[in-house]
């Protein structure tokens, strides 16, 4: 959905080549572990940037559950203050209807250039479901993606995933060990795989949202203008959400 408050700021890309990094997401809120996956992965793959995409305002999502896109929005803008590898864009929020993955990074390749190298940071849940996107081959030919561990999930799930190669179940068990720190899976015409064993994520949005309504400090879990951002708006005060965004 279009919005008009805030005014997004422009978009900034280094200079050709470049290797820039995508992470989506509701971002419903954006919290700390969200950026240190994102400096983690910059560091380890030398990205140049790392731009953060919030998604729009889904028309199936009116239970409260998720905070206007004029607001997660700033939290991310306020969250990545001060870092000028972390940039923004509201490219989803400015689109109407449904958004999908291809048509964003299909906009994102264009307004990059050619020489641009697109790295999607994805979490290896979300990944295993990539046979169900829109046109799936044709984001893995466009950009790498790279898949980074989530709680209770397995890399060796990646054995059996549609659309990949056969892999070693030995190896992908070494990433899950944390005994092997990259594996790069190759794939004909498609821009290939890298998975990242970082230390998953243990902290979630729904999680944080709860603590909001019964008024729990967010010390060490959300940056502190996003904290005060949540409170002086009064974000999910009434959130009657059931899921783990």
């Amino acid at each position: 959905m279009t919005t008009s408050d805030p005014t997004p700021s422009p978009l900034t890309l280094f200079p050709s080549p470049r290797k820039l990094g995508l992470l989506g997401g509701s971002f419903n809120p954006i919290h700390n572990a969200h950026l240190a996956i994102a400096r983690l992965v910059r560091d380890q793959l030398r990205l140049d940037q790392v731009l953060f995409i919030p998604t729009g305002d889904p028309p199936h999502k009116r239970d409260g559950s998720l905070a206007p896109a004029k607001h997660r929005y700033e939290m991310v803008r306020l969250a990545i203050a001060g870092t000028p590898s972390f940039q923004l864009s509201d490219i989803e929020m400015r689109r109407s209807g449904k958004s999908y993955s291809i048509d964003t990074v299909r906009e994102l390749q264009r307004q990059s250039g050619s020489s641009a190298e697109l790295y999607f940071l994805i979490g290896l849940d979300a990944f295993l479901d990539l046979p169900n996107w829109k046109e799936p081959i044709e984001l893995l030919q466009v950009c790498r993606f790279v898949v980074v561990p989530r709680p209770g999930q397995s890399f060796q799930s990646l054995a059996h995933m549609p659309l990949l190669p056969a892999l070693d179940v030995q190896t992908l068990m070494q990433l899950d060990a944390g005994t092997l720190s990259r594996l790069d899976i190759a794939m004909p015409s498609c821009s290939g795989i890298i998975c990242l064993p970082i230390p998953p994520c243990s902290i979630s949005s729904s999680e944080i949202r709860q603590r909001i309504r019964q008024g729990t400090a967010q010390a060490n879990v959300l940056p502190p203008p996003v904290e005060s951002y949540i409170l002086q708006h009064r974000l999910y005060q009434e959130d009657c959400d059931r899921t783990n965004i």
